[in-house]
């Protein structure tokens, strides 16, 4: 049925409607042999069943007997994806709380969790689904949330967290981890992993499998046997550095090929690819590019920088996520993955026209709207109507400043902020 609030008129997936004037980018503009701008045309889209099944110029016929909305020359952009992202446990939504301190690091956050996690059962879902309703209003639609899988809480976070996505299905999509937070071998967790895989997750977690597990044979082994097992992915929380963690990876990259788990498996932070010498580091990326092993990254901020543009240029997939987001590990975390974006491009010094428009994939799961050539790609018809409306010339400016996120649609449900109802 079609949706009403008050007397506003909102997109729906299950019923057609026009969106009117939108700002599509079409191609690049060059000068010297270089991009010096992004051309756009204005175009009228039918939505049909949520997904963009006509794209019409301004002055072709379009039918009058459905619902209009006038997106006012506004870019349509692809929906963001937060690929790496903890729903289950946060303080947003409640009273402000600082990160907790710590003496002696991850250990100490561990013992504090074991107080803590219990302790915020009884709100995690309202949080839960707060966090979901900020991080719609910044353009993202598609989530990886990691969670707690512990002997604190056991599966009660799951839970939570299953009933706030659920509640926004027609709003968000997602993925869920089974995270052992406190060690998969030193929480002895297996078995409440596998519960979880029955419950439904796709993927299977794992933490720092020497600094933490004290093994770090025995935990990649049971981490991969595990996503064998129930045919799922994985995606580690891997924060040891140097050596240590290279060999983790290149260890975890093994199983990969011996697993059959080509394009399954993330490692998360990665801190360790940092710390790689010219040469291995290439050695490293390829083969990480040939399983399709993918890096998730929040690009810190720190002493090391992560080799993110290397690992695109030997075709890593490279993802990008919020990470913490006003929890006790970090209070700094906004939410808005198009910020992460921002971010990278300010790091590695991506401020020319083309190389801005670029950045935009990190934000989007890959997706955008030209290829590396300045073909328009994005958004063809047949496409799913997933996407943001933004007050922005083009792709590079929305990367550089960050324009508010006027409306947001899900598979053509209006997923959060307004569209204007053309009478």
């Amino acid at each position: 049925m079609e949706k009403v609030v008050g007397n506003i008129k909102k997109p729906d997936k299950n019923r057609s409607y026009m969106l009117l004037n939108v700002q599509l980018e079409n191609g690049y503009t060059y000068e010297n042999g270089m991009v010096a701008a992004t051309e756009t045309v204005l175009r009228n889209l039918q939505i049909v069943d949520g997904k963009i099944a006509q794209i019409l110029e301004t002055n072709v016929p379009y039918p009058n007997s459905i619902n209009c909305f006038d997106a006012k020359g506004m870019l349509l952009l692809p929906a963001f994806k937060d690929m790496h992202i903890h729903l289950d446990k946060t303080y947003y939504g409640g009273p402000w709380r600082a990160a907790h301190t710590t003496k002696n690091g991850i250990f100490d956050m561990i013992s504090f969790e074991q107080t803590l996690l219990p302790e915020l059962l009884s709100t995690a879902q309202e949080r839960g689904e707060k966090l979901i309703e900020l991080i719609l209003s910044y353009g993202t639609t598609y989530v990886r949330s990691h969670c707690n899988i512990d002997q604190a809480v056991g599966l009660k976070n799951l839970e939570n967290l299953k009933n706030a996505l659920a509640n926004y299905s027609d709003k968000i999509s997602h993925e869920i981890v089974a995270f052992p937070q406190h060690g998969l071998l030193r929480s002895n967790v297996e078995g409440l992993i596998r519960e979880a895989m029955n419950l439904g997750v796709t993927h299977v977690g794992g933490l720092d499998p020497t600094v933490v597990d004290g093994d770090m044979e025995k935990s990649l082994n049971t981490m991969v046997q595990i996503a064998v097992d129930y045919n799922a992915g994985i995606d580690i929380h891997l924060h040891e550095g140097g050596e240590t963690g290279l060999k983790a990876i290149r260890r975890l990259a093994d199983l990969t090929e011996q697993g059959g788990l080509h394009g399954k498996v993330t490692v998360s932070h990665a801190f360790s690819l940092a710390s790689l010498m010219p040469g291995e580091d290439v050695e490293l990326a390829n083969r990480l590019a040939s399983l399709g092993i993918s890096i998730a990254s929040s690009v810190p901020i720190g002493k090391s920088v992560m080799p993110i543009p290397l690992l695109q240029q030997h075709k890593v997939n490279v993802l990008l996520g919020n990470d913490s987001i006003t929890d006790h590990w970090s209070p700094f975390g906004i939410g808005d993955i198009l910020q992460k974006a921002h971010l990278a491009a300010q790091l590695y010094g991506w401020n020319n026209e083309y190389k801005l428009s670029r950045a935009l994939s990190l934000a989007t799961g890959g997706i955008t709207p030209l290829n590396k050539i300045g073909t328009q790609v994005w958004p063809k018809e047949g496409d799913e109507a997933t996407a943001v409306l933004v007050p922005a010339s083009c792709s590079a400016e929305a990367v550089a400043r960050l324009p508010r996120r006027a409306a947001v649609l899900h598979k053509g449900t209006l997923a959060s902020g307004e569209l204007n109802p053309v009478s």
